[in-house]
């Protein structure tokens, strides 16, 4: 190997070695401080985090104790509200993106969901008082579930398009075919293969929503005790966060961030679902 081939080779290994500290210290600047909040997450919570903070409701202004058992089960209450508007429009939606409508209609739809996918969340909020809180006149759990749902729309609407049109054509071909009619091909054959995609999509757009705070104080404005009926008032874990993290309150404030890093966990766990449903795509892939 000549003098000029050695050296080539040293100036390329440097300029490898140097990436590579450039990349791996951007990596740094991205997961140091996702670690820090985490970890002040947990020290600030952990004397808070007991069985009474998950069994009971919260203490009146003053008393020590109590717990967030009404925010955690309206949360799930608003989850599961928003998933009953949210998920079969977008569903259905996304399915009309891939497989039915015009190219002018479809890039139309496509590109109004892409507007609203960047819509802050509070004019959501907004929007709903004004079509929903105003005319019955009180704040509502369906109001709230309302405006999470069509908050989830238009991202799983783009998800479930984006993941239809990765099924192979010839699986459409085939099913036709055999004399298969168009809409059986679609349920059966086509959402059927792209189901843990659509499942994927659903469970990020619910992760997006869990932690909304703004559209919440327009629509289901928080409640200290437990909902009994749609139209009355519901408390949720980013409101209780957001009302005891304003209070005077020391204790309210260790609770406030016990109700942060149960919320944070929560999404943690949607995300390690779409992880774990999304494994076998990337393992067939490399």
């Amino acid at each position: 190997m000549s003098r000029t081939q050695i050296s080539w080779h040293h100036w390329r290994k440097f300029k490898n070695l140097l990436m590579q500290i450039l990349t791996c210290s951007c990596a740094m600047l991205v997961i140091v401080p996702l670690a820090l909040v985490f970890y002040h997450v947990v020290v600030s919570s952990i004397g808070s985090l007991n069985w009474a903070f998950f069994a009971q409701l919260p203490k009146p202004v003053g008393e020590l104790g109590g717990g967030m058992a009404n925010a955690i089960v309206g949360t799930f209450e608003l989850l599961g509200l928003a998933a009953v508007l949210g998920v079969p429009v977008g569903v259905l939606g996304g399915i009309f993106l891939a497989e039915y409508g015009s190219l002018r209609l479809n890039w139309t739809i496509r590109f109004t969901a892409d507007v609203l996918n960047g819509v802050p969340s509070i004019i959501w909020g907004m929007v709903v008082y004004a079509l929903v809180v105003m005319p019955m006149k009180r704040f509502s759990a369906g109001a709230g579930g309302i405006v999470l749902g069509m908050m989830m729309v238009p991202l799983i609407m783009r998800t479930t398009e984006e993941v239809l049109l990765l099924v192979p054509n010839g699986f459409r071909e085939a099913a036709l075919a055999l004399g298969i009619p168009h809409w059986r091909t679609i349920l059966q054959i086509v959402v059927r293969t792209a189901l843990k995609g659509i499942i994927t999509g659903i469970l990020l757009a619910l992760a997006r929503i869990a932690g909304e705070t703004a559209p919440l104080l327009f629509t289901a404005f928080g409640n200290r005790f437990w909902n009994h009926h749609l139209s009355d008032p519901i408390a949720a874990l980013p409101l209780q966060i957001f009302s005891y993290a304003i209070s005077p309150y020391e204790d309210w404030h260790r609770q406030a961030w016990a109700g942060a890093l149960v919320l944070l966990l929560f999404v943690a766990l949607v995300n390690i679902t779409v992880r774990v449903l999304t494994r076998d795509r990337f393992v067939k892939r490399s």
